[in-house]
């Protein structure tokens, strides 16, 4: 990675975001941190900036409002702040029966946070990157995007567009010096596990090590087209055969694995 490129970090103060943001700082680059906490935006710069000799910058912007993007965006041109690596990070779940247990509220933010401000980010930032003939896009997915999810309904969908959209965008950017690549990870060790309410399903039992995922979506910005990591080993397998089950199986095979109070079952 080139020395003192900067990267806007949605999401920056969490989980994968803080692993993605120590990373690149540990390179030399610079840093946009983007989040709702003003508070722990500058708690997380000032600390960035006492760690590595790299510049920071913050913006607070709640992800979830359609006018959160062309904020961050303005924000940007305003300030003459070059964005070179635009990681759409930020993003949450949630657990619970589509009809019965989740809010109206509860989905469309999710909806908001995981595709509606990425998508009007990367319509913002991708003319600039094309006309300089150069930039990276790290669009964080998940694994979910292979299949259906019953009890996390609405998040799986999302993944599954966020797959299909980043891979699209990677064709069409073909031949302009701009990448885009799908981080696809497993289930992680952050707060999106108890904020999404999954702490107790056994699909979270063996979560893994952010880290470990961010270095992996950080190591081929340079343009790879999905990047899959995090999985425990018998996971990896099992998702590249999940095709070929039959599909009435493998929702009831994810629906046990995601209901509440399954993580201690046998």
């Amino acid at each position: 990675m080139e020395n003192k490129k900067t990267a806007l970090i949605t999401g920056s103060y969490g989980g994968l975001g803080t692993c993605f943001v120590n990373i690149h700082a540990g390179d030399g680059g610079n840093l946009i941190l983007v989040g709702r906490n003003q508070k722990k935006l500058d708690e997380q710069a000032d600390s960035i900036r006492k760690l590595y000799d790299v510049g920071v910058h913050t913006i607070a912007a709640d992800l979830s409002s359609p006018d959160a993007a062309q904020l961050i965006y303005d924000t940007c041109k305003e300030k003459r702040w070059q964005v070179d690596y635009l990681i759409n990070n930020a993003g949450f779940g949630g657990q619970g029966d589509f009809a019965r247990e989740r809010t109206m509220e509860q989905d469309m933010s999710m909806i908001a946070v995981n595709i509606e401000t990425p998508t009007r980010l990367c319509k913002l930032f991708l003319p600039d990157f094309i006309k300089r003939g150069n930039g990276r896009v790290l669009n964080v997915s998940s694994t979910a995007a292979t299949m259906p999810g019953p009890l996390q309904a609405v998040y799986y969908a999302i993944k599954a567009y966020v797959t299909s959209w980043s891979n699209a965008l990677w064709r069409e950017l073909q031949e302009t010096g701009v990448t885009v690549t799908a981080l696809m990870p497993g289930a992680m060790q952050t707060g999106f596990i108890s904020a999404g309410g999954l702490s107790d399903t056994k699909l979270f039992s063996n979560a893994v090590d952010p880290a470990r995922v961010a270095k992996a979506g950080y190591d081929v910005l340079k343009g790879k087209l999905n990047v899959i990591s995090g999985l425990p080993g018998w996971q990896t397998p099992m998702m590249k055969l999940a095709p070929l089950f039959p599909k009435k199986t493998m929702l009831s095979f994810v629906y046990d694995q995601q209901r509440v109070g399954n993580a201690k079952r046998k």
